[in-house]
């Protein structure tokens, strides 16, 4: 059994795909890297994963599928793993050498010391194009280097486990019943989001591990695209409403977390449908929030008075200013633009 599988999705992907392959390999017997080819259709991403199964047997395998987008390719990735944890790497991002190697040997220690080890956390950099700095996403919420359960966390507002910082133990995921929706964009936030009650032991480290590129005009965070995609996004929003009742989480930091990435999900989703202008999309936003009030009152009266909630129904052009404002707030919490 391998200790770690990489997942890669690939689709069409033959411009960046082997930046991202080549960071992983130096993992070597330890891991197994799966290329998910899901479809490609016009350019040589079966080919390039084909070679590379053939170059590193026993490292790397080919997988070739219908498309059936990303989501498809991550739960075809889960299937075939092999390795005791996971985790995605989509394929025009990569990882630093330095701290793979300390979370390889991490794991290797945590594994080899028997200790049951559920979601391990590192950090994640934004590598947006044209920018002078690089913003690196850091949990100070967590103490490092030590196994801790949820009553140890202190996140707040604007700090959030994404798919680019989260190992998650294989078992734990296949336990929970993670299987994500095909053909929809945005669904990493179910895979982060879902396995959450089933996670009872976190290690995080500070190290900069992923390297998250942001800068293709095609790229799925790219505001325009996610303003186009918007019905993919509000079909997550409501799949993750529909996931759990919060109430009844009894772990008040757990629960505490979760609202908060519920919520965060629900602004973006409210200040998209806002910034595109036309009423058909205004429509949408009255029709998301009447979802959520007729699926649990509650939760609805929870999520606008949160930080940002009570901004996204405002009546009038005033009222969609304000949004629009609050949207500025919004991307610096995700930095998702």
């Amino acid at each position: 059994m391998k200790l770690l599988t990489f997942a890669i999705p690939c689709y069409n992907s033959e411009n960046y795909m082997e930046k991202c392959i080549n960071s992983l390999l130096p993992g070597g017997d330890d891991i197994e890297i799966l290329i998910v080819d899901d479809g490609s259709n016009w350019d040589r991403t079966g080919e390039i994963a084909d070679a590379y199964e053939k170059k590193y047997p026993g490292i790397v395998r080919a997988i070739h599928q219908e498309n059936g987008g990303h989501g498809e390719a991550v739960n075809t990735g889960l299937k075939n793993a092999t390795g005791l944890y996971f985790k995605v790497v989509d394929s025009d991002d990569w990882v630093d050498a330095e701290a793979y190697k300390k979370i390889l040997d991490k794991l290797k220690e945590l594994v080899g010391g028997g200790q049951a080890l559920d979601m391990f956390i590192s950090n994640y950099v934004y590598e947006k194009e044209g920018a002078k700095r690089k913003k690196v996403m850091r949990y100070s919420a967590l103490p490092q280097d030590k196994i801790i359960t949820w009553k140890e966390t202190k996140f707040h507002k604007g700090q959030y486990i994404l798919m680019h910082s989260v190992i998650y133990r294989t078992k734990l995921l296949r336990e929970c019943g993670l299987e994500l929706p095909k053909h929809t964009f945005y669904v990493d936030n179910i895979y982060v989001y879902k396995p959450l009650p089933a996670v009872k032991s976190i290690y995080y480290m500070d190290v900069d591990f992923y390297r998250y590129f942001i800068g293709r005009d095609d790229q799925s965070v790219n505001e325009r695209v996610m303003i186009s995609r918007i019905d993919q996004q509000i079909k997550v929003n409501k799949i993750m409403i529909d996931e759990f009742d919060l109430w009844k989480i009894t772990d008040k930091r757990l629960r505490h977390y979760m609202f908060n990435y519920l919520e965060i999900i629900t602004v973006i989703s409210t200040i998209m449908l806002i910034r595109s202008g036309t009423e058909e999309n205004l429509a949408k936003k009255r029709e998301l929030w009447k979802y959520i009030k007729e699926k649990d009152l509650r939760l609805f009266h929870h999520l606008r008075r949160g930080i940002l909630g009570n901004t996204m129904n405002l009546p009038g052009k005033g009222g969609r200013k304000i949004s629009v404002a609050a949207y500025r707030i919004s991307q610096k919490i995700v930095g998702f633009n």
